[in-house]
């Protein structure tokens, strides 16, 4: 192989977008897990995208590398399966690392991810575990909510600003979640797997104020990616649609409502409404350093499936 080189850039056109997505599609089917997460996927065709987009080339043929870093420090790279083994990761990880990168994620904790992140220096710094559980009939029934709550979908043109709120005061502490602005909202609107019927708000109907708005309470916004895994066999009675794994995508509660009894119906609400849409199986992720969450959804049935980790510089002495 051609010696590796690495360009730089703060947009990409359609063609390199294109080409990114492709190889991580091939190293997605090589490896059982993605390496682009959803947002850096975004960042790929948004302008507005505070993201470094770093490709890696070997000869005159097309990319054989891709990493990004957005301007937290966060930052994702993918090798192109036939070009591996040929120093391409080690390339775009002293790119990151040389252009401010401080986390590296390594989706699905895989053997060579942790040792090229551990020739560089590098430890595991956060762990985010990905969890799944089966379902059935007997989720689709939604829970009743304490007194005073009531739920209903998400409105666009409505919503989003109240949304935003909530969601900022919720996790305040979340380095990627608890930022999102108008904009990333809308990207994620725009999505062929959004459906308002799945983002669900929670409102307090105790309080409105002089037009009849209820304030919002909490949330839970589920996700269905179209051509995700189908359920092998015929429809079961009284599905909505055609059986795929469904998402806790995000759920939260305003910091005032919290200690309330939303946090156990909030999460069945969702699942509810995955299960009478035809998903066989729920996901979502927890962090690591989140026991009470890890513990309160395991007893939920909900086992893990797979361990994404960030590696970063170890802490100074």
């Amino acid at each position: 192989m051609s010696e590796v080189r690495v360009e730089e850039s703060t947009h990409l056109d359609d063609t390199d977008a294109a080409a990114v997505l492709a190889l991580a599609g091939r190293a997605a089917e090589t490896d059982g897990v993605g390496a682009v997460s959803e947002a850096f996927r975004l960042a790929l065709t948004s302008p507005r995208a505070s993201v470094t987009h770093l490709l890696a080339y070997a000869g005159q043929s097309g990319p054989v590398g891709y990493a990004a870093r957005d301007g937290a420090g966060s930052a994702e790279l993918v090798v192109d399966p036939a070009s591996r083994r040929h120093g391409v990761g080690r390339a775009l990880l002293r790119a990151l690392l040389d252009g401010g990168a401080t986390g590296v994620w390594a989706h699905g904790d895989l053997p060579a991810a942790r040792a090229l992140a551990a020739s560089e220096g590098l430890v595991p710094t956060r762990e985010l575990h990905h969890m799944s559980r089966a379902l059935s009939a007997a989720d689709r029934e939604d829970p009743p909510l304490p007194e005073g709550f009531s739920v209903r979908p998400f409105e666009p043109g409505r919503d989003e600003q109240a949304w935003l709120e909530v969601n900022g005061l919720a996790f305040a502490s979340h380095p990627e979640q608890g930022s999102l602005t108008l904009e990333d909202l809308r990207d994620r609107m725009g999505q062929d797997w959004f459906d308002p019927a799945g983002f669900l708000l929670v409102e307090d109907t105790t309080v409105s104020d002089e037009d009849g708005t209820h304030p919002l309470a909490a949330f839970h916004w589920t996700k269905r990616e179209p051509g995700t895994r189908p359920r092998p066999g015929p429809a079961r009675d009284g599905d909505e649609g055609a059986g795929t794994s469904g998402e806790v995508y995000v759920v939260g509660v305003h910091p005032a409502y919290q200690g309330r009894g939303l946090a156990g119906p909030l999460t069945q609400l969702g699942t509810a409404h995955l299960a009478r849409q035809g998903a066989d199986t729920v996901e979502l992720y927890v962090d690591g350093d989140n026991p009470r969450a890890l513990a309160t959804y395991r007893r939920q049935g909900f086992e893990d499936a797979t361990l994404h980790v960030v590696h970063g510089r170890p802490p100074a002495p």
